[in-house]
């Protein structure tokens, strides 16, 4: 691995693309301070015409202010703008897009109670005399669609859709118009593996039709996969750049964090045993899910894999009560349970931390410590009565217990970047002690160093004694987490993998092909079948939200 920091493409690398033209989009010395705080020192990059430029970092690295000051959201304190030799400055995100610069955020910004269409349109909307042209615009939103793999049509309200079907949308809306510059910030963190796929082949071609692609992913695989060139920042400056073969993932990890990785996952720990703390019996969910039956023990950490819209979150949002869902019997800590809310069952000691930590998880307008005790106030705030040194005590304690990196503790949560927010989330499921933790996507949209610390978090979690579930799309997230695997496809609990049965191959097979059921890979020694026995008891009693 090449250890200095990169100069500006080389006359060679410059040949290699294909061109001997200034860069397309360029930085010197770009600065930003948000008051007394740097979060973006001095940096230097430049990305050509027809390359994909991977931006890499740790959350809170800057990747994201660097984005926007590219793409006129905000304006630099220092430094300079250069497009196509000629320094420039975008008063805003409309100017940056007219000169043909367009941002693909990471956070789903569309209109809810408008279609597709009109989505896509917005401001910018088709007309025939005086008339606002509805057909060519929905011509045109299915083309585009059609071309990044959306299943979706033009008429569909996007507030309907499914998480990541609005981010295709929001994608398609950017590549509406011809571009010379597009940024990717994050934009398979809620995708499929046949949208991501389809996905990174709209980015190829972008490249082939001479576009300037700037890409900022946690996914290193997909970085090595499309990128020509690799930056790295850390710490709000930039390390160096670098060609993308000269690094491997580890690499390319160890440079965004700065020193050399121990493992990634805990060890191990022993099988668990004893009487499990929660028990669901034939679980249903309207719509979502079918008669699913688990236990998750103390000192477990339970996984939850299938495909994006097999059920996994609808399944544990009806054991919360978040959605209509009936069940025969459900029992924590040996006690059956029946009519409880997300409150009750907090009260009891069973916590569910969202997959969507902005738009459910977190007040991002609210400071740090009314978002910390939330969901513990009779303990923060007994009698009604607001104790703010207990409050500030509680928020400081969770700073150093889970390494949450602020520069100031009166920061909202929207300040925070994506890990330490997701770390926010963590601590304050935790203000309740529960004994049972169910986490969905515990680590999307955060880099590998605060990955490595969540899984410390989960693993001393079981170590003390209790269950964690986790729902994860991350396959060696899964693999390196779980003691046992449960593998739902079109609603059903499909699987159950356990020691070294729980290998990426067998979590897509039973999670994609019915032929796994047919086979009974349970025969072969790979993976026990569940599907068949959900159907024998239809005596489902109500469970829902009292």
């Amino acid at each position: 691995m090449t250890t200095n920091t990169a100069l500006p493409l080389s006359a060679s690398a410059q040949a290699a693309l294909g061109t001997s033209a200034p860069p397309t989009l360029a930085t010197a010395g770009l600065s930003k301070a948000y008051g007394p705080i740097t979060v973006l020192s001095a940096v230097t990059l430049d990305i050509y015409k027809g390359e994909v430029h991977a931006i890499i970092g740790e959350n809170g690295a800057g990747k994201s202010t660097l984005m926007k000051l590219l793409a006129g959201y905000v304006s630099p304190t220092a430094g300079q703008l250069i497009m196509n030799g000629q320094a420039v400055e975008f008063a805003d995100a409309a100017a940056a897009e007219a000169a043909g610069v367009v941002l693909v955020h990471q956070e789903i910004l569309l209109a809810p109670d408008l279609t597709v269409a009109e989505n896509l349109f917005l401001g910018r909307e088709l007309s025939r005399g005086i008339m606002v042209d509805d057909r060519a615009m929905n011509r045109r939103t299915t083309d585009v669609l059609a071309s990044i793999g959306a299943h979706c049509g033009p008429r569909d309200l996007v507030g309907d859709l499914p998480l990541a079907q609005r981010q295709l949308v929001q994608i398609a809306r950017a590549l509406l118009e011809p571009r010379k510059v597009v940024i990717f910030d994050e934009p398979t963190a809620v995708l499929a593996n046949d949208e991501v796929a389809a996905l990174l082949d709209v980015i190829r071609g972008l490249k082939a039709q001479g576009v300037a692609v700037l890409y900022i992913s946690h996914r290193l695989d997909e970085v090595q996969a499309l990128a020509d060139r690799i930056s790295v920042l850390r710490d709000g400056k930039m390390i160096g750049t670098w060609p993308a073969a000269e690094l491997s993932q580890r690499d390319m990890a160890e440079l965004m964090v700065g020193r050399q990785l121990d493992v990634l996952y805990p060890a191990k720990r022993p099988q668990p045993s004893g009487d499990p703390l929660l028990i669901i019996e034939q679980l249903s969910v309207d719509h979502a899910a079918v008669q699913a039956s688990l236990a998750a023990r103390p000192g477990e950490v339970l996984g939850i894999g299938g495909m994006i819209g097999s059920g996994r979150t609808e399944l544990f949002e009806g054991l919360m009560g978040l959605r209509p869902a009936h069940a025969q019997r459900i029992a924590l800590k040996g006690q059956t349970i029946r009519h409880r809310s997300v409150k009750g069952w907090q009260e009891l000691g069973l916590v569910y931390l969202t997959e969507d930590r902005k738009g459910k998880g977190l007040l991002l307008d609210e400071p740090l410590a009314p978002n910390l005790t939330l969901q513990a106030l009779n303990r923060i705030h007994p009698r009604l009565a607001l104790d703010q040194r207990k409050e500030t005590a509680a928020l400081e304690k969770a700073v150093g217990d889970y390494d949450i990196r602020v520069g100031s503790m009166h920061l909202d949560a929207g300040q925070l970047s994506g890990g330490n927010q997701q770390k926010l989330l963590l601590a304050k499921i935790m203000m309740t002690n529960p004994s049972v933790v169910i986490i969905d996507e515990p680590t999307r949209g955060i880099d590998i160093g605060n990955k490595s610390q969540i899984y410390d978090f989960i693993d001393q979690l079981v170590r003390s004694g209790k269950a964690c579930i986790v729902i994860s799309s991350e396959l060696p997230e899964l693999v390196g987490l779980a003691d046992r695997v449960l593998v739902m496809r079109e609603g059903r609990i499909v699987a159950e993998l356990a020691g070294k049965q729980i290998t990426e191959q067998n979590v897509v097979y039973a999670a994609t092909s019915k032929e796994a059921l047919v086979a009974g890979l349970h025969g072969q020694g790979h993976l026990t079948t569940t599907e068949g026995d959900n159907h024998n008891d239809k005596r489902d009693h109500d469970y829902r939200d009292s």
